[in-house]
Order: C-alpha cells, then sequence, then structure tokens
C-alpha cells in the first residue's frame, strides 16, 4: 500500500483577495476549480510539483476563521531567498522571521502561516 500526498486545504473568507496573495506571494496558479451552489474549491499548483493547495470559499460566511494558536503552516522553497524576501517585505506580509535559521514566515489574508525556506533547505 503507497500513499501520495495529493493537496492541503485552507478555508478563506474573500476567495479573490486570497488568489490574488498566493499569485503574487508564491507564483501559483489556480488549476483547476469547483463551484457549488453554498461553496467553491479552488486548487492552486506551483507548476513543478503535483501537490496542490485546494481554497475552500463558504460563500455566506462573514466571520473570519478562528485559527486558535495558529500552529499549522505551509512550508515553500524558492530559489532566490534574498528577492522573495523583497518582494514579501514589499507586500507587507511579513509575519515572523528567525534569522538564525535562515528562514521566515508570511501570513496570507486570513492569517494563515507560510514558511519561507531557501532552496537547499527542506
Amino acid at each position: 500500500m503507497n500513499f501520495k500526498f495529493v493537496h492541503n486545504n485552507l478555508n478563506v473568507l474573500n476567495i479573490e483577495k486570497s488568489l490574488a496573495f498566493y499569485k503574487e506571494a508564491l507564483q501559483l496558479k489556480e488549476v483547476r476549480r469547483m463551484e457549488k451552489p453554498n461553496f467553491t474549491l479552488v486548487f492552486l499548483g506551483d507548476g513543478i510539483t503535483s501537490h496542490k493547495l485546494e481554497l475552500t470559499w463558504m460563500k455566506e460566511r462573514t466571520a473570519p476563521y478562528n485559527l486558535g494558536d495558529n500552529e499549522i503552516h505551509l512550508a515553500f522553497n524558492v530559489d532566490d531567498f534574498e528577492a522573495a524576501y523583497e518582494l514579501h517585505k514589499k507586500m507587507n506580509c511579513i509575519c515572523y522571521e528567525n534569522k538564525d535559521m535562515g528562514i521566515y514566515f508570511i501570513a496570507d489574508p486570513d492569517g494563515y502561516w507560510i514558511e519561507i525556506l531557501p532552496e537547499n533547505r527542506g
């Protein structure tokens, strides 16, 4: 028996704002969309791996999601760490830096954290 990662899901309050963020901050592109009366699913890909990020928009939701202690995060490697850092600094989305470890985190419009690592780290 073999298991393979397919996708991770995040629930978002504003699908258009989230799509714009993930496109600008991480160059993720929409690869599939499922429209239903009460919700929309949008799958984003990096064009490199088969792993997808699924954004779920519950159309009638008006309140932000409670992320608790927000200890769960996504992680991305980037081939030009300095350029990514400057982009995220310009976007004002850096929420935590660990200079000793050589990493930082950005927050998406819903407050989910995303770890940014140099290419040689995983």
